[in-house]
């Protein structure tokens, strides 16, 4: 399957918008892979990645917005001055930058995470442009991972006879890219236990 154009798995909830929530429910899935131990070893090399989606941030928007937030409660509400409010927001960019960036470092060089959905099947780099909230980077997300958000708390569990990682996803079990996986590793069994 070398060289093939990855295609759309089908929509998790056909016809209806991406669940993208501010505050998700985190699902927690087991995901074990067994079949020929060279092509196992292969796919769990294939899948270890940052764990990192590599967004690109408009910084400014971000202190703008931090600004305008730290300013909306009206006086005597108010316990921040103008002044006291940009000086916040620049802080808050600066320290979000930094840890942006660090992460962006990892991205390409670290295998810390043992089921990277960016490294199985990366995020184009003209949605990555576009930024995390953008109606189309949600879209393109839900359509081809199934989740919204990047896995969290991703782990390799001890298992002599297969690949075995245990991972929380947001609102869904990233179904889509679990069927791109089975088109793309034929000989591999992919077993999902989603905990809903």
């Amino acid at each position: 399957m070398a060289g093939a154009a990855a295609q759309p798995a089908p929509l998790p909830c056909p016809g209806f918008p991406p669940l993208a929530l501010p505050q998700p429910d985190w699902l927690q899935t087991t995901l074990a892979v067994t079949g020929p131990a060279d092509r196992r070893a292969a796919f769990r090399a294939a899948a270890a990645g940052a764990g990192v989606v590599p967004w690109v941030v408009d910084y400014d928007r971000l202190e703008e917005d931090w600004f305008y937030l730290l300013m909306a409660p009206p006086p005597p509400y108010r316990a921040i001055s103008a002044q006291g409010a940009r000086i916040l927001a620049r802080q808050m960019r600066e320290a979000t930058w930094t840890r942006h960036e660090e992460a962006l470092g990892r991205v390409g060089t670290s295998r810390a995470c043992p089921f990277d959905l960016h490294r199985l099947l990366p995020v184009p780099a003209g949605i990555l442009g576009l930024g995390e909230d953008h109606p189309r980077a949600i879209a393109w997300l839900w359509q081809h991972w199934g989740t919204t958000w990047p896995l969290r708390r991703v782990e390799a569990l001890p298992d002599t006879a297969a690949f075995r990682v245990r991972f929380w996803s947001a609102d869904w079990t990233p179904w889509p890219v679990l069927a791109h996986l089975r088109t793309r590793w034929p000989e591999l069994r992919l077993e999902v236990r989603p905990v809903y």
